[in-house]
C-alpha cells in the first residue's frame, strides 16, 4: 500500500494544479501522467490530489466547482504556504520536480540557459527564469490561454503580464493573482500606462492611446472596449490591491 502523501509530493501536486486548467484535469492528461510517474504515484492518485487541492480554491467554489470533498490538512498547509511566499514556494516546487526526476532544474523547467554568466549571477538568473516560467504557466492556464481584453487565443501572441511590476514587489513576482494574460500589444500598453484595469476589473483606455491610433477601425475598437469588464480567469483572480496599485499610478500619468 502506498504511503501517505508527503509534503514534497503535495508541493509537486500543487505545482501541477497551477499548470493545468482545473476542468481538464483527469488521469489521462499528459501532464498528470508525466508528474505521477516522477513522484511514483498513479495518474488517478495525482488527479485525486489535484481535486483535493481544488476544494480550497475560493474562486472555484464561487463558480460551483468544489473539487473533491475529502482531503487532508497537508493540502491546506501547502495552500497557505504558497500564498505566504509564492516567490520562494514556486522555486522550491520546481526544485523538487528536478530532484524527483533526477534531472537538472533547467531541463525540467524547460528554460534556456544559453549565454548565462557563471557563479552566483548564473544561479540568480536561473532562479529568475524558473520562476518566470512558473508564473507564465499559472497565469496562462488561469485565463485559458486567452487575452483577458481582446480574447486573442494564439499562444505565440500571448504574454503573462505582471500587474505590480517585477521590480516593484519581490514577494509577489510569481503570484498568479498578480498576473494578467494579455496579447503583446496590450501588455506593452499596460506597462506604459496607456491602459489600465480598475480594481473592479474594468478596462480603461487612455485618451493618448486612442488619439495616436491612425486606423479608424482600431480606434473604434479601443473606444468600444473602454469601460468593459475583462474576461475573468477561471481561478487566481487578479487581486484588487494589485490592480489598484497600477491604477493609481495610471491616474497620475
Amino acid at each position: 500500500m502506498k504511503h501517505n502523501w508527503t509534503r514534497e509530493e503535495t508541493i509537486i501536486a500543487f505545482n501541477v494544479y497551477c499548470k493545468i486548467p482545473f476542468k481538464d484535469s483527469n488521469k489521462n492528461h499528459p501532464m498528470i501522467k508525466k508528474y505521477a510517474k516522477i513522484i511514483g504515484r498513479s495518474p488517478d492518485a495525482l488527479n485525486m490530489k489535484i481535486g483535493n487541492i481544488g476544494r480550497l480554491d475560493p474562486k472555484l467554489r464561487e463558480r460551483g466547482i468544489v473539487g473533491l470533498a475529502h482531503g487532508s490538512k497537508i493540502e491546506q498547509m501547502i495552500w497557505d504556504e504558497f500564498y505566504t511566499n509564492p516567490e520562494r514556494f514556486a522555486y522550491e516546487s520546481e526544485c523538487l520536480i528536478a530532484k524527483y526526476a533526477n534531472d537538472s532544474i533547467e531541463k525540467t523547467s524547460n528554460i534556456d540557459i544559453t549565454n548565462l554568466p557563471l557563479g552566483k549571477d548564473r544561479d540568480t538568473m536561473v532562479k529568475r527564469r524558473v520562476n518566470q516560467s512558473f508564473f507564465r504557466s499559472a497565469v496562462m492556464t488561469s485565463y485559458d490561454y486567452k487575452c483577458c481584453i481582446s480574447g486573442v487565443s494564439n499562444p505565440e501572441l500571448l504574454e503573462a503580464c505582471h500587474i505590480v511590476g517585477w521590480a516593484e514587489d519581490y514577494q509577489n513576482r510569481t503570484n498568479p493573482e498578480n498576473g494578467l494574460c494579455l496579447n503583446s500589444l496590450f501588455h506593452r500598453a499596460y506597462d506604459n500606462y496607456l491602459l489600465a484595469i480598475t480594481p473592479d476589473c474594468e478596462i480603461i483606455i487612455s485618451d493618448v492611446f486612442i488619439e495616436k491610433v491612425e486606423g479608424e477601425s482600431f480606434k473604434r475598437y479601443l473606444e468600444e472596449i473602454n469601460g468593459r469588464q475583462i474576461n475573468m480567469p477561471t481561478r487566481f483572480y487578479p487581486k484588487k490591491e494589485f490592480l489598484d496599485f497600477h491604477y493609481q499610478k495610471y491616474l497620475k500619468i
